[in-house]
């Protein structure tokens, strides 16, 4: 068993099977649909989440970990003679990579690094996933922190939305240039630059926009036969199965991952989104 406890929020969106594998804590973040709150990933399933955003107005507000959450988190993890290695998503989308410095900070004779990944659902994930098989291979803690913060900016992350109606809902999209997408059946293509969303190509129609998106990976990652894929969807696991067939068959990566959008970043891209992620 590793001698370091490695600890993420839920922004991350890492599956299961990787979770319990590496045992990996998740710290959540909260939803709230009026007066109605929710743990992130833990009281509320991903299809009642969907379901429920599209009955819904105004978008559900998300809230940080705080301070003390993470204080107990460390100091459990600290009580059982481990080292802590937390890795958050991007501080530029939530104030939860603070809220674990100001953690780290309160126990500060502790053996605790904290890192934020600046990537968002799985692009995030996946520099925690490179660092708990590190740990779990026995490499130290301030190694493995070096290695992730050279891994950090070679992540890339490819997402498209169903419907604008959410980035709408957020404010993040001016609602005239969202009708006018929407209506022309043009499907957006996002990335992730120095921790927040950006726009980066866009197709019309559904259909092609999976092929787009493998055209781009593989413009941008190169050849993926030694390296790690991440798909990830919102509550549609028909479209990622017909993604993850097409991976396959056209980048053939060395493997895959399928995971699923969590309730924070699905908040605003909403049911339907699909996404890719690898290192360059």
């Amino acid at each position: 068993m590793s001698k370091i406890q490695v600890i993420t929020d839920s922004l991350t969106d890492i599956p299961k099977d990787i979770i319990d594998k590496y045992d990996i804590k998740i710290v959540p973040l909260k939803i709230h649909f009026g007066e109605e709150e929710y743990i992130d990933g833990v009281d509320l399933s991903y299809p009642d989440f969907y379901k429920k955003l599209t009955q819904i107005k105004e978008l559900p507000k998300t809230s940080q970990v705080t301070p003390p959450a993470f204080v107990e988190v460390f100091q459990k993890a600290l009580d059982e003679g481990k080292e802590i290695l937390c890795i958050n998503g991007s501080s530029r989308a939530s104030g939860t990579h603070q809220s674990a410095v100001l953690a780290k900070a309160e126990l500060s004779n502790a053996q605790i690094d904290v890192v934020d990944t600046m990537g968002l659902s799985f692009g995030g994930g996946l520099v925690v996933y490179e660092a708990a098989k590190m740990a779990e291979a026995g490499i130290k803690r301030q190694e493995i922190v070096q290695k992730i913060e050279e891994l950090k900016p070679k992540v890339d992350h490819l997402f498209t939305v169903d419907t604008l109606e959410n980035l709408k809902k957020g404010g993040r999209l001016k609602p005239m240039k969202a009708t006018i997408a929407n209506i022309l059946n043009i499907k957006p293509i996002l990335t992730v630059v120095d921790g927040l969303v950006e726009p980066l190509d866009k197709v019309r129609g559904s259909k092609k926009v999976i092929q787009k998106m493998i055209d781009l990976a593989k413009e941008r990652g190169g050849n993926f036969a030694d390296k790690t894929l991440a798909l990830a969807h919102a509550n549609s696991p028909d479209k990622v199965e017909l993604f993850r067939q097409e991976v396959i068959k056209q980048l053939n990566p060395k493997e895959m991952i399928i995971t699923e959008i969590g309730c924070t970043i699905g908040t605003h891209a909403g049911p339907g989104t699909l996404a890719i992620f690898y290192f360059r």
